[in-house]
């Protein structure tokens, strides 16, 4: 091969480096961004929620399997807002209908980089049961929700991506990925519409350990309390791989109660009432 054939190869090959480099800075850069944009739309959903305090919820949880057939129950739940960068908040679930699971009780206490502390109480049984950290994807009481998604979603808890934005309903939602960074997750990932207006997540996409869809969490009918904090009325989670469909239709949340901590431990779970 000639020097000049040599030398064009060798800078045709230097321009084919450089050009691939310059590319690769780029998709850099914009993973970045994307990244800090999802962080940062994270964040004022998380900022908007500060020092609501405590709040008690009544609530009815609609089952319904494959065919249609449904059943009801009705349940109460309290949660205390804990500050701090290690702990997330409390939460106390109560059942009170029907007959079978009335007095049932369940209680969480969320974690930023450990796995969530929670605790049942079957009446039945008279004891209180501690959920492994392995066991949290698993259905709560035969409901589409797993008992990680009745704890405290800690804005720690996840890394977060901008994907897009796009039309949600009458809303502009920003479009997040979430990635779990806490281990025993049930999900690889979720996605998240943000409405861009009051940055309320008004819908929730489950992925599983395979990384296919596995459910859908809508939220709707949202009410504000306290001129400051918004809360849904009505959460329908549809699992796309089994058929099933849980609602909860709350009738009534109240803010600042006075809650206690000495009310949401593991001691109390045997008396709430």
């Amino acid at each position: 091969m000639s020097k000049k054939l040599l030398s064009t190869v060798f800078s045709l090959s230097l321009v084919a480096f450089s050009s691939g480099t310059a590319l690769s800075g780029t998709a850099l850069a914009d993973e970045a961004a994307d990244i800090a944009k999802g962080t940062e739309i994270a964040e004022e959903w998380d900022r908007r929620d500060w020092g609501f305090g405590d709040t008690e919820s009544h609530m009815e949880m609609q089952l319904e399997n494959r065919h249609g057939d449904k059943s009801i129950r009705e349940m109460r739940q309290k949660t205390l807002e804990v500050p701090g960068n290690d702990v997330g908040d409390k939460s106390l679930t109560i059942f009170d209908k029907p007959r079978d699971v009335k007095g049932t009780a369940f209680l969480s206490f969320a974690k930023i980089f450990d796995p969530d502390d929670q605790w049942m109480y079957l009446p039945a049984v008279k004891r209180v049961k501690r959920i492994s950290s392995k066991n949290k994807s698993g259905p709560f009481l035969g409901s589409e929700f797993a008992y990680e998604d009745l704890s405290a979603q800690e804005l720690k808890k996840y890394t977060y991506k901008w994907l897009r934005d796009e039309p949600c309903g009458e809303l502009q939602c920003a479009v997040v990925e979430q990635t779990p960074t806490y281990e025993n997750s049930g999900y690889t990932k979720m996605i998240t519409w943000y409405d861009l207006s009051e940055y309320r997540q008004q819908k929730i996409d489950y992925y599983d350990r395979k990384g296919k869809l596995l459910k859908t969490l809508t939220s709707s009918d949202f009410k504000q309390h306290l001129d400051k904090y918004w809360r849904p009325y009505d959460m329908y989670m549809e699992n796309h791989q089994t058929g099933k469909k849980t609602r909860l239709v709350f009738s009534k949340i109240e803010f600042q109660k006075g809650l206690e901590d000495s009310e949401l431990t593991k001691n109390t779970l045997k008396r709430v009432r």
